[in-house]
């Protein structure tokens, strides 16, 4: 809800002008569909969404409605009935949906006190109710759980919420403007709740000295004396106010024209967007710039600040491309297309053209331009067999402390796995989890947990005769509290054991190992996993990165390992097995998963291949779930030593040639519930 301290001044923030103009295009029309605001930590993006609350007009309400009904518009699904009440104007709401948030929460639930106490059925709204008319606003919003993204998603498409659910059947409106935040460090979003944003901006801290000490001088004088700063932005705030006010007012009154509308369309094409709501939302955005700039016809530069802010997240190909524009490109779309009537000319008439135009259509040349974007799968045409009478540099074996580089990554196929207990939350695996739709109860019985309300007051309810009870509500022991089985999706431990020695031949299969771990690494960041890497050279092994979620560092660690010398094949193991024996003491609940990439040759130090094994045997006791990825070559003697490996660990055994590139990533995910 609205802070009971006066935020600091959207007025007063300095160097985040898309940002603001965003949030204000937002605010004078609602059905753009809100902003998504990506940046890096520490840019003041939740700074500026608590501020634009200051600014907004306040909401005129029905009294005593709790889901804030429009009094001349009053919604007919509305639990709280006719609304026959009083008027009354209330401060625009910013309800904050937190990360951890329970889906009772969001959706509203069986009204506690009374079921006890009165013995009753009520509804207690939740936070989408509050946030009818208002503002939605998720910070961290791609660190939300899947269940509770599928609620903003059914509220967000319908306008309205339905719950069942705890013997309460409930639908009402729920039409908000839904601001996120989001580091892009920490994970994209899913494609459907990104498409849901209206408008996005990348908000970048300026790297001009000048703008850094305003930002500096700013926010501490607010600190030193907040009451003494935020009047010194009272004028700037009510002028600002006002202007909303005066934009919302007439942005019925803006035309856009035909022409105006076919530039839109054609922009939108030639940046090949998926869908028609790049299109809808640009011409919304399009009109509230007009209307915010004064005007009452849409012009080029409206389409053009609209198009900047509508369609770089709509535009992506791959990902893992950063959204955004390229500017000359969208000049070049926009002096391809329709121009909308200059403001000199009548924009009255059916067809609203401009007389300017000539005509002249575009000439049918590709608007798209090049594809910058794109990137070559990895795995098209991929040879993983090196060996062959070919003697370029790729076939070559890779020298010692030579450092091989990986292909572009690709994206990793999601497969959804069946859970075999209870996993810490993530995006991957399905389990019975902290978070999550409820799915069923048990007995408390000495567990801890979150009681399932509806569950325990069935539990009692038989027992009220007994137990002398004859008037309203429910006489509850702890003998009849239920907890609430939850499933989620869980996160897991990836850790990869790679032989970077001599052995491993050639740089092209190296290479290829590199890519699909880097695509691996991707994935499993995004989808909350930990990662691990362990690497065997020489006569060591060595922890190239302890299990960690920063994908950053687990790539430039892989990128830069050196390959070449023996095999301390035995060593890898063992050290391996040290990493997992810590990792289960930090984290008991993460199942791991050891992805073992090998030939199998052990070359270091006597019977190195027997204590190898030895070492294999251990780790199959300890029941770690093991891929062994042969990297032997197809061509020529074979010695099958990985899969006397795999044997020996209870481990499943995939050929190099099987699982190279994108079925690396396919093998692995599927294999996450062993």
């Amino acid at each position: 809800m609205r802070p009971a301290v006066q935020s600091f001044p959207f007025t007063a923030v300095v160097g985040m002008e898309d940002l603001q103009l965003a949030l204000i295009l937002s605010a004078i029309s609602p059905a753009i569909g809100g902003v998504l605001i990506r940046g890096e930590k520490g840019t003041a993006k939740s700074t500026a969404v608590r501020a634009l609350t200051e600014i907004l007009p306040p909401v005129d309400v029905v009294a005593g409605c709790r889901f804030s009904c429009d009094p001349d518009d009053p919604e007919p699904t509305c639990p709280d009935g006719s609304h026959h009440g009083e008027r009354a104007l209330r401060p625009a709401r910013l309800v904050e949906l937190p990360v951890g948030a329970t889906e009772d929460r969001v959706l509203g639930s069986l009204h506690l006190e009374k079921a006890l106490a009165e013995g009753i059925t009520a509804y207690e709204p939740g936070l989408l109710a509050a946030a009818h008319r208002g503002l939605l606003y998720v910070d961290e919003v791609n660190l939300l759980h899947d269940h509770l993204v599928d609620v903003l998603l059914d509220a967000a498409a319908m306008g309205r919420a339905t719950v069942e659910r705890d013997g309460v059947s409930v639908t009402h409106p729920a039409r908000f403007v839904l601001v996120g935040t989001m580091n892009p460090e920490e994970g994209e979003l899913r494609p459907q709740l990104l498409d849901r944003f209206g408008l996005t901006v990348d908000v970048v801290a300026s790297r001009d000295p000048a703008v850094r000490v305003e930002v500096m001088r700013a926010r501490l004088a607010y600190e030193a004396d907040p009451s003494s700063f935020i009047s010194r932005y009272d004028g700037a705030q009510r002028e600002l106010a006002e202007r909303i006010v005066k934009a919302r007012d007439l942005l019925s009154q803006v035309i856009l024209t035909d022409a105006a509308l076919r530039q839109i369309a054609e922009i939108c094409a030639s940046f090949d967007v998926d869908g028609m709501r790049a299109d809808l939302v640009t011409a919304r955005t399009a009109v509230a710039h007009a209307a915010w700039s004064g005007r009452t016809v849409v012009e080029v530069d409206d389409v053009r600040a609209a198009a900047k802010l509508a369609l770089p997240h709509r535009r992506r190909r791959n990902p893992f491309d950063a959204p955004g524009l390229d500017d000359e490109q969208l000049e070049e779309a926009i002096n391809n297309s329709t121009p909308p009537p200059d403001p000199d000319d009548d924009p009255d008439g059916p067809g609203g053209g401009s007389p300017d135009s000539g005509g002249d259509e575009p000439d049918g040349a590709d608007p798209a331009g090049p594809d910058a974007g794109s990137s070559t799968d990895p795995a098209d045409g991929a040879e993983s067999d090196p060996a062959g009478p070919d003697a370029s540099a790729n076939k070559r074996p890779v020298p010692e402390g030579e450092v091989v580089g990986s292909s572009e990554p690709y994206k990793a196929r999601l497969l959804s796995v069946q859970s075999a207990g209870a996993g810490v939350a993530g995006r991957r695996s399905r389990a019975i989890t902290d978070v999550g739709r409820v799915v069923g109860d048990r007995p408390r019985a000495g567990r801890s947990g979150r009681p399932h309300l509806l569950a325990t007051l069935k539990a009692a309810a038989p027992h009220q005769h007994s137990r002398g009870r004859s008037g309203p509500g429910l006489a509850v022991r702890t003998s009849d509290v239920r907890l609430a089985v939850r499933e989620g999706r869980e996160g897991n431990l990836v850790l990869f054991c790679v032989d970077a020695s001599g052995s491993m031949g050639t740089k092209k299969r190296m290479g290829e190992v590199k890519t699909a771990i880097v695509s691996l690494l991707l994935d499993a960041y995004q989808r909350r996993d930990t990662v691990g890497l362990v690497t065997f050279a020489g006569a060591d092994a060595t922890v190239a990165l302890p299990p960690t979620g920063s994908v950053e560092t687990a790539v430039r660690r892989l990128e830069s390992l050196p390959t070449g010398g023996r095999t301390p094949l035995a060593e890898g193991l063992l050290q391996t097995a040290e990493v997992l024996r810590i990792a289960a003491i930090r984290d008991p609940r993460r199942r791991p998963l050891l992805v073992l990439v090998t030939d199998g040759r052990a070359t270091h130090g006597d019977n190195a291949f027997a204590r190898a094994k030895q070492a294999a045997g251990w780790l199959a006791q300890q029941g770690i779930a093991t891929v062994v990825v042969d990297c032997e070559p197809r061509r020529g003697v074979r010695l099958g030593l990985a899969a006397e490996l795999a044997a020996a660990m209870s481990a499943e055994y995939l050929d190099l040639g099987e699982v190279a590139a994108g079925n690396l990533i396919r093998t692995v995910t599927e294999r996450r519930a062993a």
